[in-house]
């Protein structure tokens, strides 16, 4: 049983979302395309390792110099800890920190019974939102909220284009509905998973095996797009994306399955585009995804909860594509 120092906090895990990002430290490195495979031994991950980071716990003890929290409150954990130290931590960017102390990576995560929590700050209380729900806002909820963030402020009717209708897509369109926006345009190579994006409020699908993707995606918004928000950014999706944008148009890249992208330079600066990263969000994303949340004023995406000792199946779930939404772990269910 980890004992909680200074600032750090001991909790109970209560749920844990089963997330993408945990099949690549579950296969042992990441793709990078030409740059050949990034080990996570070479991240500085050491095994064995608890995996799980979107967390919702029940907090159980506090270290000497915490506060700000009570034993038996319920909260959402922040999984992406950084060295607490440096400019960007000051500046509440804990998830840009270049020392990341990261649940469920770099230290033992939710598939656990107890994790640390490195201070109140980390801590969100989820309030009248489902605790299944509010676990996959810690990874998947703040992700899209981030990225959704750098594309705006766009008018309600011009089209966002959300490549993958997995978690992270069903995510993102119940977030630009609640923001007010009506033009939602979801990619994805399943026809189950398309159907899941109207039922959350996409307005428009596009079939992701299309032969020439980028000429789909513009019909499919009336014109050249000016916000791609690519949710798997792999070769063919990047590729598609930055044909498919309008002059002065942004790419969002957020999904990490590897591949590459080789462009012609003089079109940056002749079409004005951006290319832009998004690494999951800050606390303060957190915070106000779930004050956004709150009252139910956030569509919920499709969860199914299972055992937490179901763990491993639900990760060959996840790995075959077999999960619409998101799978959560339960602690103490049958």
């Amino acid at each position: 049983m980890p004992e909680p120092q200074g600032t750090e906090i001991l909790l109970e895990v209560t749920h844990c979302g089963v997330c993408h990002s945990d099949l690549h430290i579950w296969d042992g490195y990441y793709d990078l395309g030409s740059a050949g495979r990034y080990e996570i031994v070479q991240r500085g991950i050491a095994l064995p390792l608890a995996l799980g980071h979107e967390i919702v716990g029940r907090v159980v003890k506090l270290g000497p110099a915490a506060s700000g929290v009570k034993p038996g409150d319920i909260r959402i954990v922040y999984p992406w800890a950084g060295c607490g130290e440096c400019a960007h931590c000051l500046a509440g960017e804990d998830n840009l920190c270049p020392k990341p102390r990261s649940l469920g990576i770099y230290r033992n995560g939710g598939f656990a019974t107890h994790v640390i929590a490195a201070e109140a700050q980390h801590l969100v209380d989820p309030g009248d939102i489902d605790p299944a729900l509010a676990a996959t806002y810690a990874c998947s909820g703040i992700t899209v909220f981030a990225a959704i963030r750098k594309v705006m402020p766009l008018a309600p009717d011009q089209p966002v284009v959300l490549i993958g209708a997995g978690g992270l897509g069903l995510s993102a369109i119940s977030v630009l509905k609640v923001l007010g926006h009506r033009a939602i345009v979801s990619v994805d190579t399943s026809a189950t998973k398309r159907d899941a994006a109207i039922q959350a409020g996409a307005t428009a699908t596009v079939d992701g095996a299309a032969d020439r993707l980028d000429k789909a995606i513009v019909a499919a918004c009336g014109g050249p797009p000016v916000a791609i928000i690519d949710l798997v950014n792999g070769s063919g999706t990047a590729r598609a994306a930055h044909a498919a944008l309008a002059k002065g148009g942004k790419l969002v890249m957020v999904g990490l399955f590897g591949g590459e992208l080789t462009l012609p330079l003089p079109f940056m600066p002749m079409r004005a585009l951006t290319i832009q990263g998004s690494f999951v969000g800050s606390p303060g994303d957190l915070r106000d995804l779930v004050e956004l949340a709150q009252g139910g004023a956030l569509p919920p995406l499709p969860i199914e909860t299972v055992p937490q000792h179901d763990a491993d199946a639900a990760l060959h779930r996840l790995k075959n594509g077999e999960v619409t939404g998101r799978l959560v772990l339960v602690a103490g269910a049958a």
